[in-house]
């Protein structure tokens, strides 16, 4: 497709490159910027959702060689803070009642309900990501009397981290329970802990690293075994001291249903209450030993709570909105196939079938204009494919656009007799265009790029529709012809695949948005009526497009008319291609989005072709990235194998519409081997090619037209 540049300003052209190279780089900051965010709220939201096993699930280690004697052989309260390590136990007929892994909005409200109704205090070992985001129950813990101790932040075990992490761990979770209660805790249970005689060396050696840190570590003499959910009695059991003993008894108020552990609890208590026992906190078991647990907090540490609160709650709600976009994806890929199965199948059946006919053959003169800036490179086989058309009165006339490597002078030199060479002043590709009609001496005009080689028969296939006099326009067949490499096979696919299959099914439901550049036909009513083509965008094909449909005629796709253009060889070629077609059907989407509220054939094609065109052609390409960010994401923090499976399945349905797209089109199988590499790469650079053009949009700046550079690779019609 040719591209221009537009006409600048003397007097402020020494600026501009500055000023553009700002700019350019002020969005490709914006877009890294996004994308960080993004990325790190993932981030955020992998680290506040790790999963988890049950307490007890942990791996069972071997009693260390150097775990104290006494701390084997002691209680479960263990403070280290001092110079001697202190073993608590819990006297006789008095049992602490822990909860550990919550807040959780369902059942801690039940067990607190539980608790209340028996007037009985406990100590909840709460979890930090929880804390972030029920702050209100875990206040309301403390409000109601308990005690809150620290259960780390994501629940890892702390022995399998560096010491960074189980700082981290430690710190955020004091944050949060600052933030939410005002209050401080030094009591720690370690997750996956147990008793006292279980710990091994490494388990010792996490105890004294907090103590130093000043935390009490806190275990358990009995382990209801809830988080099993073995039934109400066996919990019953299990929670039971024998004798007289007094014990610190290990629950659970999140990880899971807990129903059971609520109805163990209304049972429980009662029972020992009336052997005798009396319920209370950890440090109030230890005879206030441990002195003040739940100290006011620092004003300091509130505010980071705060924000780490907010941070969570941000990934929380991006976390959901990602997952929202993702089945909007899935449900517009899934339908997008199927509409292609049904409709651009029916499509072409019905084009090819023997009965099928636009009506008596079209011979009237036609007008080809072909605008040129610096093209010298593809325009001689261009302007011979075109002046040699089977169609048996071909007038071309080329508009040159100050070139200044010869362009106008080489086509001279063909000595063609049907061959008109006009040059302008410089103006753009629209007011190049718009001359040419302007001199043509025919009804039919058709325009077609510079780089672009038609077969002999195109133009005369191309202008049959106009047979029918409800029709203003025609999109033409438009194929890669520089195919060799592995980016003109991507290319190939997707103009075969996005391009052509998806014009059939916009075209079943007469909404094409747009006359390819490279091979299109007009009628001049239909331009005149549409007011020409305008500077208002740089996608002016798309523009024109869009004005025709309001303007009341049918705009038609003719698959027979074929045409090989050159597709950028470059990968910064193709995204300066891209980033201006993309910009430009946002432009025009834009500037024609009041033909939704208007009335005639304006308002149906707003009201019916306009969603059709956002959805599938803006906003289904803007939210693809979606699949391979949660599928890389699902591969580390997700499970892989249903995300595996979900990304294959994705890729089944690409590789069913490719097939069916080139078996409609008649090419061979061979590029499709391709296909997943095009998916793992050429995709990703389409992806941030969206976003640049989003952002471009977003922040209003018009694009200039600019240059794209010619090989000449494009062979004569019948090489492929």
């Amino acid at each position: 497709m040719t591209v221009y540049r537009g006409s600048v300003d003397p007097a402020t052209s020494s600026h501009l490159p500055a000023v553009r190279r700002r700019r350019r780089a002020l969005r490709l900051l914006l877009a890294v910027v996004v994308l960080a965010l993004i990325a790190n709220l993932l981030l955020v939201e992998a680290y506040a959702n790790s999963s988890f096993a049950p307490d007890q699930q942990g791996q069972v280690r071997q009693p260390g060689g150097t775990v104290p004697a006494a701390v084997h052989d002691g209680g479960p309260v263990l403070d280290a803070t001092g110079s001697q390590v202190r073993s608590y136990r819990v006297p006789e007929r008095t049992v602490a009642l822990t909860f550990d892994d919550g807040p959780d909005p369902t059942w801690t409200p039940r067990i607190l309900e539980v608790l209340r109704r028996h007037q009985v205090h406990a100590t909840f070992f709460v979890v930090g990501s929880q804390v972030a985001r029920y702050p209100d129950l875990t206040r309301r813990l403390v409000a109601e009397g308990h005690e809150v101790g620290a259960h780390t932040f994501s629940h890892p075990q702390l022995t399998d981290l560096p010491g960074w992490r189980r700082d981290l761990e430690h710190s955020q979770t004091q944050m949060l329970i600052a933030y939410a209660t005002g209050r401080t805790t030094s009591l720690l249970r370690p997750p996956y802990s147990s008793f006292p005689d279980a710990l091994d060396d490494d388990d010792w050696s996490t105890v004294q690293e907090t103590a130093r840190q000043g935390y009490v570590t806190v275990l358990n003499d009995l382990d209801s075994r809830d988080w099993a959910r073995p039934g109400v009695d066996a919990i019953v059991r299990g929670g039971t001291p024998e004798g007289r003993n007094g014990a610190i008894v290990l629950f659970h108020d999140a990880g899971g249903d807990r129903a059971q552990t609520v109805a163990a609890l209304d049972r429980l208590i009662p029972q020992l209450q009336q052997r005798g026992y009396r319920f209370t906190t950890v440090s109030d078991a230890v005879g206030g030993a441990l002195g003040p647990v739940n100290q006011p907090a620092r004003a300091a540490d509130v505010w980071r709570g705060r924000g780490l609160t907010w941070a969570i709650h941000l990934a929380d709600a991006t976390w959901w909105l990602l997952w929202a976009l993702l089945l909007a994806v899935g449900v517009l890929t899934v339908a997008r196939a199927l509409l292609l199965l049904l409709f651009a199948v029916r499509h072409a059946r019905r084009r090819r079938a023997p009965t099928w006919s636009w009506g008596p053959p079209v011979t009237e003169p036609v007008t080809i204009v072909v605008p040129a800036f610096n093209e010298r490179t593809t325009i001689e086989p261009a302007v011979r494919s075109l002046a040699l058309s089977a169609h048996r009165d071909v007038e071309v006339i080329l508009v040159d656009d100050a070139s200044s490597d010869g362009t106008a002078e080489a086509v001279e030199a063909l000595g063609l007799d049907n061959v008109r060479v006009v040059r302008v002043p410089p103006g753009g590709k629209a007011t190049a265009l718009n001359t040419g009609v302007a001199l043509s001496r025919n009804e039919l005009v058709v325009m077609v790029d510079a780089d672009t080689v038609v077969e002999p028969d195109a133009v005369h296939r191309l202008v049959q529709p106009f047979a029918d006099p409800r029709v203003g326009a025609v999109a033409g067949n438009v194929k890669v012809g520089n195919r060799r490499g592995l980016l003109g096979k991507w290319q190939h696919i997707e103009y075969v695949i996005g391009f052509n299959l998806d014009r059939r099914l916009y075209d079943t439901f007469g909404c094409i948005p747009t006359i390819p550049g490279a091979l299109g036909a007009f009628r001049r009513q239909a331009l005149t009526d549409a007011g020409g083509l305008t500077v208002d965008t740089i996608a002016e094909d798309t523009d024109l497009t869009m004005a025709i449909h309001r303007a009341g005629w049918q705009v038609v796709y003719q698959e027979s008319a074929r045409a090989y253009t050159e597709a950028p060889a470059s990968l910064s070629q193709l995204w300066m291609q891209r980033y201006r077609w993309s910009y430009g059907t946002m432009q025009a989407l834009w500037k024609h989005r009041g033909a939704i509220r208007d009335s005639g054939a304006s308002g149906r094609f707003g009201r019916r072709a306009l969603p059709f065109i956002a959805l599938f052609s803006v906003l289904l390409p803007l939210l693809a990235p979606l699949l391979d960010i949660m599928a890389v994401y699902g591969t580390f923090f997700l499970d892989e194998t249903v995300t595996v499976v979900g990304w294959l399945a994705m890729l089944v349905i690409h590789v069913v519409t490719a097939i069916l797209a080139f078996r409609l089109d008649r090419e061979p199988m061979r590029p499709l081997w391709t296909l997943p590499l095009q998916q793992l790469v050429y995709r990703q650079v389409m992806y941030l090619v969206l976003l640049y053009s989003a952002i471009t949009a977003v922040t209003g700046r018009r694009l200039r037209w600019q240059k794209l550079r010619r090989t000449g690779e494009v062979p004569a019609p019948g090489a492929y």
